[in-house]
């Protein structure tokens, strides 16, 4: 909730879009936030949620494709992107196996260290091309999306 009172003088649909934009919270965090603590209606809440997380896609793919090269030359982010580039490449293995099916999978899956931004830099990574890419993520966060209603509605469990 950190991240609501931020940005608490926004309107509530601007910071659920936000929310799902940003890198680890995404949409399973905007989702929860937008039906539980917002009271949003589903269908505002799955396309601020859905929209938001796939605004990032191209900007990803553009900064990893081009800048990554001129920063690497930088010790702190030459640290931070052989950390980075580790961790997706040691989650990435349905990638690898399935690619685009793979990636959308990857991204639909609501668990720490999946969604969006780790799935456009495994498809980086694994030089997969940038339209299937954004594809894949629009496809897989609304699932992820779809998922994570269900289980604020009550209607999935995730704890059995």
């Amino acid at each position: 909730m950190w991240l609501v009172e931020l940005l608490k003088a926004l309107p509530k649909e601007l910071i659920v879009f936000i929310t799902a934009a940003t890198p680890v919270v995404e949409v399973r965090g905007a989702v929860p936030i937008a039906l539980i603590y917002f009271k949003l209606p589903v269908v505002t809440t799955l396309i601020l949620c859905i929209v938001g997380s796939i605004v990032p896609v191209f900007p990803i793919l553009w900064f990893l494709n081009t800048a990554t090269e001129k920063l690497k030359k930088i010790a702190f982010f030459d640290k931070f992107f052989e950390w980075l580039f580790h961790r997706t490449r040691s989650k990435s293995k349905i990638i690898e196996d399935f690619e685009l099916v793979g990636l959308t999978l990857f991204v639909a899956i609501p668990f720490p260290g999946t969604g969006v931004w780790t799935g456009c830099v495994a498809a980086y990574l694994l030089g997969l091309p940038w339209i299937p890419t954004f594809i894949c993520a629009t496809i897989g966060t609304t699932i992820a999306s779809l998922i994570l209603w269900a289980a604020s509605a009550g209607i999935i469990n995730f704890f059995l």
